[in-house]
Protein backbone atom coordinates (compact mmCIF):
# COMPACT_ATOMS: atom_id res chain seq x y z
CA UNK A 1 0.00 0.00 0.00
CA UNK A 2 1.70 3.11 -1.19
CA UNK A 3 1.71 6.35 2.05
CA UNK A 4 -0.57 8.67 0.38
CA UNK A 5 -3.60 5.33 0.41
CA UNK A 6 -2.58 4.72 3.94
CA UNK A 7 -2.56 8.07 5.57
CA UNK A 8 -6.18 8.74 4.04
CA UNK A 9 -7.04 5.26 5.18
CA UNK A 10 -6.32 6.76 8.72
CA UNK A 11 -7.62 9.87 8.25
CA UNK A 12 -10.96 8.24 7.21
CA UNK A 13 -10.53 5.91 10.54
CA UNK A 14 -10.35 9.09 12.18
CA UNK A 15 -13.03 10.49 11.25
CA UNK A 16 -15.11 7.45 11.98
CA UNK A 17 -13.79 7.26 15.63
CA UNK A 18 -14.82 11.10 16.38
CA UNK A 19 -18.45 10.12 14.68
CA UNK A 20 -18.55 7.28 17.41
CA UNK A 21 -17.17 9.14 19.96
CA UNK A 22 -20.02 11.89 19.44
CA UNK A 23 -22.76 9.45 19.40
CA UNK A 24 -21.94 7.89 22.38
CA UNK A 25 -21.88 10.88 24.23
CA UNK A 26 -25.35 11.45 22.38
CA UNK A 27 -26.67 8.02 23.80
CA UNK A 28 -26.61 8.59 27.29
CA UNK A 29 -29.37 11.52 26.70
CA UNK A 30 -31.27 9.35 23.72
CA UNK A 31 -31.15 6.07 26.03
CA UNK A 32 -32.92 7.70 29.14
CA UNK A 33 -35.62 8.48 27.07
CA UNK A 34 -35.64 4.73 25.58
CA UNK A 35 -34.97 6.05 22.23
CA UNK A 36 -33.09 4.85 19.65
CA UNK A 37 -30.18 7.10 18.42
CA UNK A 38 -32.02 6.68 15.13
CA UNK A 39 -35.75 7.34 16.42
CA UNK A 40 -34.43 10.40 18.14
CA UNK A 41 -32.80 11.53 14.31
CA UNK A 42 -36.30 10.41 12.64
CA UNK A 43 -37.96 12.85 15.48
CA UNK A 44 -35.96 15.05 14.51
CA UNK A 45 -36.66 15.36 11.13
CA UNK A 46 -40.36 15.29 11.43
CA UNK A 47 -40.40 18.35 14.12
CA UNK A 48 -37.66 20.32 11.65
CA UNK A 49 -40.17 19.00 8.67
CA UNK A 50 -43.77 18.53 10.10
CA UNK A 51 -45.81 16.00 7.63
CA UNK A 52 -42.66 14.54 5.45
CA UNK A 53 -43.15 11.53 3.94
CA UNK A 54 -42.11 8.42 4.90
CA UNK A 55 -39.54 8.77 1.36
CA UNK A 56 -38.63 12.17 2.76
CA UNK A 57 -37.43 11.29 5.81
CA UNK A 58 -35.64 8.26 4.31
CA UNK A 59 -33.52 10.94 2.08
CA UNK A 60 -32.57 12.96 5.18
CA UNK A 61 -31.69 10.13 7.38
CA UNK A 62 -28.56 7.86 6.49
CA UNK A 63 -30.85 4.81 6.33
CA UNK A 64 -33.24 2.53 3.58
CA UNK A 65 -36.76 3.30 3.84
CA UNK A 66 -37.52 0.15 4.98
CA UNK A 67 -35.47 1.03 7.98
CA UNK A 68 -37.53 4.37 8.29
CA UNK A 69 -40.43 2.03 8.13
CA UNK A 70 -39.69 0.01 11.05
CA UNK A 71 -38.66 3.15 12.94
CA UNK A 72 -41.89 5.20 12.28
CA UNK A 73 -43.78 1.67 13.37
CA UNK A 74 -42.11 1.82 16.86
CA UNK A 75 -42.95 5.52 17.40
CA UNK A 76 -46.74 5.26 16.37
CA UNK A 77 -46.71 2.59 18.78
CA UNK A 78 -45.42 4.82 21.50
CA UNK A 79 -47.61 7.47 20.46
CA UNK A 80 -44.63 9.28 18.86
CA UNK A 81 -45.70 10.12 15.27
CA UNK A 82 -49.38 9.99 13.73
CA UNK A 83 -49.68 8.90 10.16
CA UNK A 84 -52.43 10.60 7.73
CA UNK A 85 -53.22 9.92 4.19
CA UNK A 86 -52.10 12.35 1.77
CA UNK A 87 -54.50 14.18 -0.45
CA UNK A 88 -56.83 10.83 -0.15
CA UNK A 89 -54.13 8.63 -1.48
CA UNK A 90 -53.77 5.47 1.17
CA UNK A 91 -50.44 4.85 -0.09
CA UNK A 92 -48.67 8.50 0.32
CA UNK A 93 -49.14 9.35 4.34
CA UNK A 94 -48.29 12.60 5.62
CA UNK A 95 -46.02 12.04 9.09
CA UNK A 96 -45.71 14.23 12.17
CA UNK A 97 -44.37 14.33 15.64
CA UNK A 98 -47.06 14.24 18.13
CA UNK A 99 -47.53 16.65 21.52
CA UNK A 100 -45.42 13.84 23.20
CA UNK A 101 -42.95 12.91 20.54
CA UNK A 102 -42.00 17.04 20.33
CA UNK A 103 -42.40 16.81 24.10
CA UNK A 104 -39.84 13.82 24.56
CA UNK A 105 -37.38 14.90 22.32
CA UNK A 106 -37.00 18.83 23.48
CA UNK A 107 -33.30 19.09 24.42
CA UNK A 108 -32.08 16.96 21.91
CA UNK A 109 -30.04 20.13 20.29
CA UNK A 110 -29.04 20.99 23.49
CA UNK A 111 -27.45 17.86 24.73
CA UNK A 112 -25.97 17.39 21.42
CA UNK A 113 -24.50 20.63 21.47
CA UNK A 114 -22.75 19.47 24.99
CA UNK A 115 -21.65 16.42 22.91
CA UNK A 116 -20.00 19.06 20.04
CA UNK A 117 -18.31 20.48 23.20
CA UNK A 118 -17.20 17.33 24.65
CA UNK A 119 -15.40 15.98 21.39
CA UNK A 120 -13.96 19.47 20.49
CA UNK A 121 -12.43 19.68 23.79
CA UNK A 122 -9.14 19.02 23.07
CA UNK A 123 -9.03 22.07 20.38
CA UNK A 124 -8.79 25.74 20.84
CA UNK A 125 -10.90 28.43 19.11
CA UNK A 126 -8.53 28.56 16.24
CA UNK A 127 -8.21 24.63 16.05
CA UNK A 128 -11.82 24.57 15.96
CA UNK A 129 -12.05 27.21 13.17
CA UNK A 130 -9.51 25.18 10.92
CA UNK A 131 -11.30 21.89 11.65
CA UNK A 132 -14.96 23.41 10.58
CA UNK A 133 -13.47 25.30 7.88
CA UNK A 134 -12.16 21.50 6.94
CA UNK A 135 -15.36 19.69 7.14
CA UNK A 136 -16.98 22.51 5.41
CA UNK A 137 -14.57 22.09 2.34
CA UNK A 138 -14.94 18.55 1.88
CA UNK A 139 -18.91 18.42 2.88
CA UNK A 140 -19.20 21.05 -0.37
CA UNK A 141 -18.28 18.22 -2.60
CA UNK A 142 -20.69 15.55 -1.25
CA UNK A 143 -24.17 15.03 -2.39
CA UNK A 144 -26.81 16.82 0.46
CA UNK A 145 -29.44 14.76 1.89
CA UNK A 146 -32.80 16.15 0.37
CA UNK A 147 -34.82 17.99 2.97
CA UNK A 148 -38.72 18.24 1.70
Amino acid sequence: MDASKSKRSRSFELMRWVVWAQRKVGEYWIGARELSFEQAFVLGCLIQSPGAIQRDIAQMTPTTAASVSRLLQGLECRGLVERRTAGGNERSKRIDATPAGIELIAGLDTAMAAADETTLAPLDQAERATLHALLTKITAELPQPTRS
